[in-house]
């Protein structure tokens, strides 16, 4: 099953198109099944539903892993057993009666307006890192798009006339992003430092450079919108994905539908989008005392 194991990691890249991180997530859940079957002695083409069942009360119990872990676990197996009734491996798919188990809801945390206003309102300065930081906030929050998604933008993905971003997203999948114009005049002021500063050198494609010309990486970005946040006074620690978030909740309070919320967002199921589906429980107390009859 090793080799078998090593084609499935390829499938799931090649043939079914998942993120790399799915891909990677996915591999590690089904080495470690696989070496739970070897220590039991038991093959896992044969292996029957009882027996999946015990393994993943064997990572709940004995593991300590909670529920979202469990899930991701879960849907591993459902994937790798369907690969392997697809390359005739598998007589039966013992995961076909399968239930998930529930995961919990959680309301995303995001920044109030106020907060927002502080951090776009906050000046940058000259110092490159600063405006590098306050485009990526300002474009973050405009878009909803992810960080790595930010980072991978090249001049190129962007339409300045029209205002969109041309975004490659989970599993290389295109989607084009409405984005303002004040976004863009903070990309704008973004470029013009990036000029000065590297000229005509040879730097990389990507639109966010480090100080040697390369593309900026994550963890740069990160500690950057951090201090960034931290100067401009917001309490929150900000975080590049808080951005998406706070993206997708003022909208959704804003009256933007579920729908065009979801398309922004590059979320293949609405079920996703739905958790920002939340209700300010402030609105709740100020619809109750405006239209309730006994007053």
């Amino acid at each position: 099953m090793r080799p078998l194991a090593a084609d499935f990691s390829r499938h799931l890249g090649m043939e079914r198109g998942l993120a790399i991180n799915t891909c990677l997530a996915y591999s590690g859940d089904t080495d470690a099944f696989l070496a739970y079957c070897e220590g039991r002695k038991t093959d896992p083409a044969l292996a029957e539903a009882p027996f999946l069942e015990a393994y993943l009360w064997h990572l709940k119990k004995v593991g300590g892993l909670g529920a979202a872990s469990i899930y991701r676990k879960t849907e591993a197996l459902r994937a790798f057993y369907r690969y392997l009734r697809l390359e005739g491996k598998a007589a039966k798919d013992p995961t076909a009666n399968f239930r998930a188990p529930k995961l919990p809801r959680k309301v995303p945390r995001f920044l109030d307006k106020r907060d927002m206003e502080k951090l776009l309102g906050y000046p940058a300065g000259d110092a490159f890192a600063k405006v590098r930081a306050a485009a990526a906030i300002e474009l973050l929050y405009a878009s909803g798009i992810r960080v790595s998604e930010l980072l991978g933008l090249r001049l190129e993905s962007v339409n300045f006339q029209q205002g969109w971003l041309r975004v490659f997203g989970k599993g290389s999948k295109e989607r084009m992003v409405p984005v303002n114009a004040a976004a863009l005049s903070r990309l704008k002021d973004y470029l013009s430092s990036r000029q000065q500063k590297f000229g005509g050198q040879d730097v990389a494609d990507e639109l966010f450079l480090n100080r040697d010309g390369k593309k900026l990486s994550r963890v740069t970005m990160w500690k950057d919108i951090v201090t960034f946040g931290r100067e401009a006074g917001v309490e929150i620690k900000p975080h590049p994905h808080l951005f998406r978030h706070t993206f997708a909740s003022h909208l959704v309070q804003g009256g933007a539908d579920l729908r065009s919320v979801q398309e922004m967002l590059g979320h293949a199921s609405l079920n996703t989008t739905q958790i920002y589906a939340h209700i300010d429980k402030g609105d709740i107390k100020r619809a109750h005392e405006k239209y309730h009859p006994d007053k």
